[in-house]
């Protein structure tokens, strides 16, 4: 295949995206950094937990 009709064909292929629009782009944008806050503060809640946990046994002994 030469190398200026595969460039056509992926023109033409970029063409047939159905791309999201702005305001889809920012809520999901939104979304995805909403779910990626919570999980980061359920881990580190759940990490000063243990490591709470870990502490009050070693200091146990």
């Amino acid at each position: 295949m030469k190398p200026v009709n595969f460039l056509k064909e992926v023109k033409m292929e970029i063409q047939k995206i159905n791309w999201p629009t702005r305001d889809q782009t920012v809520r999901y944008t939104l979304i995805v950094i909403g779910i990626s806050t919570v999980i980061a503060a359920f881990l580190g809640g759940m990490d000063f937990i243990f490591t709470s946990v870990l502490d009050k046994f070693i200091l146990l002994r």
